[in-house]
């Protein structure tokens, strides 16, 4: 067994320090960005009363920016899926790009979410350390 793991370790050991460099980009952008991120949600997103608006005309500067960000999201879930067997933050980087996507039902999924206490308490602990009031759901 330990002959297999040294025979792998050896073979991919290029493959291995790849992935050990990109775990290590994403925890420092992951302790950088997403905290940032995070205290940038309006605290009453969650609750009932939050405006939810649509554009009714569309501008090629408004596609540019959704597609842009929708793209940002899915990177973003991409590396919160990584983190979650790397080193970072993996739940909050998931959620934090699940915010930045546009799908049907999206609101529900974020509620569902949000109204898990681990979920809600980790949200509102970043944005006590970066001075925002808390995330409040309705």
């Amino acid at each position: 067994m330990v002959e297999i793991a040294s025979n792998l370790f050896t073979e991919y050991r290029h493959w291995l320090s790849y992935l050990a460099f990109a775990s290590i980009v994403f925890l420092i952008l992951s302790l950088l960005l997403i905290p940032k991120l995070i205290a940038r949600i309006p605290h009453n997103y969650f609750s009932q009363s939050y405006p939810r608006t649509r554009h009714k005309s569309l501008s090629i500067i408004l596609l540019l920016s959704h597609l842009l960000k929708n793209i940002f999201g899915i990177i973003l879930i991409v590396a919160g899926i990584a983190m979650l067997v790397l080193p970072g933050q993996g739940l909050l980087t998931l959620f934090i790009g699940l915010l930045l996507l546009e799908f049907p039902g999206k609101y529900r999924l974020e509620r569902y979410l949000i109204s898990k206490p681990a979920i809600l308490n980790s949200l509102n602990w970043v944005r006590r350390k970066q001075n925002v009031q808390d995330l409040s759901i309705d």
